[in-house]
């Protein structure tokens, strides 16, 4: 495999918590799937696990090279944790098939966060 992008994003959490705070469910649900919201909320503070999960967005769209918009959208993107604590990536809809399309074997991501700030990056990994 080769490396076809590589991508990072760092994110103010208190940037993600006044969003939520200005536009509520709207916000949470434009951005992140249903099992993230539920994974987000589940946690002591939301807002730094919402924050790392935006990030990680960011990175995989950078590292793809598309951005957020027609080829890839937020909720064309899933970020899900292992049973062994690893993150991971699912791509659905236009970001499946953008990838499918460019050989796409698999997407490494790694998060971080701390109490001001929350980071990511992304590798993206095709044939």
């Amino acid at each position: 495999m080769n490396v076809f992008g590589i991508g990072i994003d760092v994110v103010e959490v208190q940037r993600i918590a006044s969003s939520m705070a200005e536009f509520g469910s709207r916000f949470a649900q434009k951005i992140f799937t249903e099992s993230e919201r539920e994974y987000c909320e589940g946690q002591k503070n939301p807002a730094i696990h919402y924050a790392a999960r935006f990030a990680a967005k960011e990175a995989v769209a950078k590292a793809l090279g598309t951005g957020i918009g027609k080829d890839l959208a937020w909720l064309d993107m899933e970020i899900r944790r292992r049973d062994s604590g690893e993150p991971e990536v699912f791509l659905s809809g236009d970001g499946e098939a953008f990838a499918r399309s460019r050989g796409i074997q698999e997407i490494k991501i790694s998060l971080t966060h701390a109490e001001h700030y929350a980071a990511a990056n992304a590798v993206v990994l095709a044939e």
